[in-house]
């Protein structure tokens, strides 16, 4: 069955042809593929292709090309009615309260440990690496810790806040080289377990808790806050709330850092398969939006965009969990945790693959924002990464 006259006019932009030779093409196996996709746009797209129901050899390269020819305007959302609402529900409802932001870290950090432990680096950074001199992952990763840390001025005996801190590899890496301590939230349970275990013997405070809710660690202000991979969860609604509370927990001459992806423009649409079934009510900002939040608050210092960097990190992160996945299955499966290898496999490669073509499109952005509160505290700051090549020596001490 041919495809509907709208499909094929974006599969010729995107010179994709179906059941070609080229690692790119598309290989449809159920002919119902085209419908589906009409109905229920970009959602029906990611299902059917962890249903096997269509096959592709470079999945990324796909998407990026089909993201450079429209199709997230013109075929990404497509007409079921639950689609439609989608669009509506950020003007109606607080998807980032509280107890949903808590709901959606669980839905994707407190499942499967053996699966960040096989597809991220030894320090479990589950953000994009910094790739202008490294070589492997390890290397980009180490060199993203450094980088920030650098641009944060970290200086011994420094009180550091890292909202979002993962499992910890930031804080520890900020720990064991720059002298600091630090205090880490957290929404995930198993994050906050595995933080606190791994880093036992650092100058570490790992809490479950909510950005909203830091006044109760009784910590507040810091020198330094840093939040990494967070700001994608927040919401636009919730923006200028978040960086009202990041000045509220700096002290008056300290600096604040914000890693986050972005969107090059600004739109209520998020990729219907990756809210769903990956990150529940994610919402990247826009430059215009991130801004405005920013504004009545901080001075913004430097403004850095590295978003190549996140598809090198994807391509790398699928790599591992390819090489992994022998294992992985077995471990899996003795766990009880693996009701379909082919489907949970498949679905780990559609998302870390899907999410490099939108950055290889340049769909998606990866912003470092320094920011300070007080323009003549700082004014003698200079984006310090200009100056920065981590070199052999460098990476010898950290």
């Amino acid at each position: 069955m041919d495809p509907p006259a709208t499909v094929q006019r974006v599969l010729d932009a995107a010179d994709v042809a179906i059941n070609g030779d080229r690692p790119w093409d598309l290989h449809v196996h159920d002919p119902s593929l085209w419908r589906r996709i009409l109905w229920g746009g970009s959602l029906a797209l990611g299902e059917a292709y962890c249903h096997g129901d269509w096959d592709c050899e470079a999945l990324d390269e796909l998407f990026s090309r089909l993201l450079q020819a429209g199709a997230d305007r013109s075929l990404s959302q497509g007409k079921h009615p639950r689609l439609a609402l989608r669009l509506s529900q950020d003007l109606l409802v607080n998807l980032q309260s509280p107890t949903r932001s808590a709901r959606a870290v669980r839905h994707h950090y407190d499942v499967h440990p053996q699966v960040y432990a096989a597809m991220l680096d030894p320090l479990r950074i589950y953000s994009c690496g910094y790739w202008q001199y490294a070589h492997s992952l390890e290397e980009a990763q180490l060199h993203k810790l450094r980088l920030i840390c650098s641009k944060l001025d970290l200086r011994p005996g420094q009180r550091l806040l890292d909202i979002g801190c993962g499992w910890g590899g930031l804080a520890a890496h900020a720990a064991e080289h720059h002298g600091v301590t630090v205090v880490g939230v957290t929404l995930s349970v198993e994050q906050l377990l595995f933080a606190r275990r791994r880093w036992s013997h650092l100058p570490l405070r790992f809490e479950l808790c909510d950005y909203r809710q830091l006044d109760r660690l009784g910590e507040t202000p810091f020198d330094r806050v840093v939040s990494v991979g967070m700001l994608e969860h927040v919401g636009p609604r919730n923006l200028a709330p978040f960086i009202a509370c990041v000045r509220r927990s700096l002290r008056p001459d300290g600096l604040a850092l914000l890693h986050t992806i972005g969107s090059r423009r600004r739109s209520r649409r998020t990729d219907a398969w990756i809210d769903t079934h990956v990150f529940p009510n994610g919402r990247l900002p826009s430059p215009g939006q991130l801004a405005a939040a920013v504004e009545p608050h901080f001075l913004i210092e430097d403004w850095q965009n590295f978003g190549p960097d996140y598809d090198r990190t994807l391509v790398a992160w699928h790599q591992r969990f390819e090489d992994a996945w022998p294992q992985l299955r077995w471990s899996l499966a003795a766990a009880g945790d693996l009701a379909s290898a082919d489907g949970f496999r498949r679905f780990w490669r559609y998302y870390l693959l899907c999410c490099a073509g939108f950055f290889r499109a340049r769909q998606g952005q990866l912003w470092q924002l320094v920011l300070s509160p007080s323009q003549v505290a700082q004014g003698d700051l200079r984006p310090p990464y200009r100056s920065i090549r981590p070199d052999a020596a460098q990476l010898s001490q950290g």
